[in-house]
């Protein structure tokens, strides 16, 4: 065969692999373990629409009519600054908290993100900020706010408070994927970021109404700013009354 039609031919048989690999990579992913249901369906965004840092309370006060054009305008935002890339979901760092559409009481959530740096994210549970996501180097900036500390805290619980700060720094450098396990029981939150306890059984409180309690049930919501930041693997599992 001709030398030049040989890398022809060589080139064209490694893009194909690559792209088999690829498209195969994004179908492993987003596959739910057994007993729970994948929130992401890794191909849009059925499912989710956008709230920033609202009261549960104030929201679902709206009339049916208010509600629905709440809705169908943060769903313009949603597609600008969110949209799926390989199996992936991917925010610029701004717009509205993609947002459940369905509510949960008590529940297990498992979920992978991958951070650059600067950022500031987080995961509201039930619709209360927040599990705290964030730049945990010293270039992030914010080490005077506790970042130094690392991921994984109820950074809105009041200062002081058991679980304002994770137990350990469990966070993977910048370009590699995190794990979060995060099991919410009553008003209690335990939390495991890459396999380590970072929060044991805590109150979460009520960012909206210190004095008052939890919502029994409400959103989950994926909290983005600051630099752009990758979903992928949500899940989770409903938990019925017992805890189990």
């Amino acid at each position: 065969m001709n030398p030049t039609k040989l890398l022809t031919l060589v080139a064209a048989l490694a893009a194909i692999c690559t792209t088999t690999t690829t498209l195969c990579a994004a179908a492993a992913l987003n596959q739910p373990p057994s007993g729970f249901t994948a929130l992401f369906n890794g191909k849009d965004l059925a499912g989710w629409w956008g709230l920033s840092t609202e009261d549960p309370k104030k929201w679902r006060a709206l009339s049916p009519e208010d509600f629905q054009k709440k809705k169908t305008t943060s769903l313009v935002d949603v597609k600008q600054h969110w949209r799926v890339m390989g199996g992936e979901l991917v925010n610029d760092g701004k717009g509205l908290y993609l947002t459940t559409e369905k509510d949960y009481g008590d529940f297990e959530l498992l979920v992978d993100y991958k951070m650059l740096p600067k950022g500031d994210s987080g995961i509201y549970l039930r619709g209360v900020p927040q599990v705290q996501i964030w730049d945990f180097t010293k270039e992030g900036g914010k080490w005077n706010i506790g970042a130094d500390k690392g991921s994984g805290g109820l950074w809105n619980n009041s200062p002081g408070a058991p679980g304002k700060d994770p137990l350990v720094l469990a966070d993977k450098p910048f370009g590699e994927w995190n794990k979060f396990r995060i099991t919410l029981i009553g008003e209690n939150v335990t939390i495991y970021l890459n396999d380590k306890l970072v929060v044991n059984n805590v109150k979460l409180e009520n960012y909206f109404d210190r004095k008052g309690l939890l919502p029994k049930v409400g959103p989950i919501q994926l909290q983005t700013h600051g630099s752009e930041i990758r979903w992928r693997n949500v899940f989770v599992r409903e938990i019925k009354s017992g805890g189990k």
